[in-house]
């Protein structure tokens, strides 16, 4: 009978590293019982069941009422739909709606959320055993196992409390030209950053989409959260600063309007030049690769998402404030439960940041916060967290958890964060000397 060594498959699949998102995902499965802050679960309280059928109506309204014969219609929703989708107008719309993001339709591609999309666009770009991945660190999970999957090397580079620094970003790009290997892309997530909550500051985007120029850098701009920003406090995307197409952006709607339909986007207005002179946006020629991985997205997600789109008159921003109330609730009562359990002035050894939106903020404690410590956490004090060091590229975050607040009523953040302050006051703490 055949069979495998785990070290003879990928090494994607042979690296433990790329076991973060199940093991984070099993532990509410091993202990059903403990409040979690270990994942980035959207709000589900939300949701109607008769909302599908209408949103689906509300983008066969559309279609007609565009002029599209039925037999179209019915075609377009029942069978196989173009590769790159069908709601690649609406969404240009949105984007010009919400982001001033003003690009062709020809320049969207609809993906099965963000991973296909940074597959995607990371197989059109990197096309030598020598190209590296710049990112941020620390860093989502999905784009290093992405860039592991595809076997594309990443660079880490490490974040500020301001987030990414566009002069080391700089340095880490002529460093790894001075090892003969050539940087290609940037990944980050400049709007509360998953894991740790950042914002890149204003002049920084503009800093940073320079850098990108003068050293010849794609960036790959990340943004699932940019819609929960605090009124008044929303900030230019970096693909709404670029002049020169340096960005290519990803977005989802896995966060905001439905996550359950698994779309997201990937934007790239970027001519490409073939053989006979013609071009193309880059977003058209990696369907090639789109058409090898899925095929096409779900004609049915993207009527749903194309109906929400339409009835919200391509305002996805304001369609979403009321949700973004609830993350902001979730977490102010975070915060305010952290500096009820750990006082300002005490010697507890516990500090943490203070986003201003998003699904996450990072706790610094004075004991290693590895996946023992988090398994012990949710056994015996019924409540979980993250470890940090599983989003740091380089090493580091022995001593940090990551608390996802976005799934949690206001009353149950109060308890986890009261149950987490019980474990962590009964950690021993470690010495200054120790990993950190």
């Amino acid at each position: 009978m055949l069979s495998f060594q785990q070290d003879s498959l990928h090494g994607g699949i042979a690296d433990p590293e790329m076991d973060s998102m199940r093991i984070l995902s099993e532990t509410a499965l091993k202990f059903p019982d403990a409040l979690s802050f270990s994942s980035g679960a959207p709000y589900d309280g939300n949701h109607d069941l008769g909302n599908l059928t209408y949103y689906v109506d509300r983008y066969i309204k559309h279609l007609r009422d565009k002029g599209v014969p039925e037999q179209r219609i019915t075609r377009l929703l029942f069978q196989y739909g173009p590769v790159n989708g069908l709601i690649q107008d609406e969404v240009a719309r949105m984007l010009k709606q919400d982001e001033n993001i003003d690009v062709p339709a020809e320049a969207v591609m609809i993906t099965h959320g963000f991973q296909e999309a940074a597959l995607v666009a990371l197989r059109g770009l990197f096309t030598s055993p020598d190209d590296v991945l710049l990112s941020v660190s620390p860093a989502y999970v999905g784009i290093r196992g992405a860039a592991r999957m595809l076997d594309i090397p990443v660079r880490g580079i490490l974040e500020g409390p301001d987030g990414l620094d566009p002069e080391a970003v700089a340095e880490a790009a002529r460093a790894v030209r001075a090892e003969g290997r050539r940087p290609v892309a940037l990944y980050l997530v400049p709007d509360f950053s998953n894991p740790s909550g950042t914002v890149l500051p204003l002049e920084a985007r503009k800093r940073l989409l320079e850098v990108a120029a003068e050293e010849d850098l794609v960036i790959l701009e990340d943004n699932p959260y940019g819609l929960f920003a605090r009124d008044g406090e929303a900030m230019p995307t970096l693909k709404s600063l670029d002049t020169e197409r340096r960005v290519a952006y990803l977005g989802s709607f896995a966060k905001s309007a439905f996550p359950g339909a698994r779309l997201g986007y990937l934007v790239a207005d970027q001519e490409v030049t073939d053989s006979t002179g013609a071009t193309r946006t880059l977003a058209q020629s990696l369907s090639k690769a789109k058409a090898m991985f899925t095929v096409g997205s779900s004609t049915l997600s993207q009527a749903v998402i194309g109906g929400i789109l339409v009835e919200n008159g391509y305002d996805l921003r304001s369609a979403m404030r009321e949700l973004a109330a609830v993350y902001l609730e979730r977490l102010d009562a975070t915060l305010e439960a952290l500096a009820e359990h750990f006082p300002a002035g005490e010697d507890h050894g516990v500090t943490w940041n203070t986003p201003r939106g998003g699904f996450f903020l990072t706790l610094r404690v004075p004991f290693t916060a590895d996946l023992a410590a988090m398994e012990r956490s949710a056994r015996d004090y019924r409540v979980s967290w993250a470890p940090m060091s599983m989003f740091y590229l380089e090493g580091g975050g022995h001593r940090e958890m990551r608390l996802g607040f976005s799934n949690l009523a206001p009353e149950a953040i109060r308890e986890g964060i009261s149950r987490l302050a019980r474990f962590i006051k009964e950690t021993p703490r470690e010495s200054s000397e120790a990993q950190a």
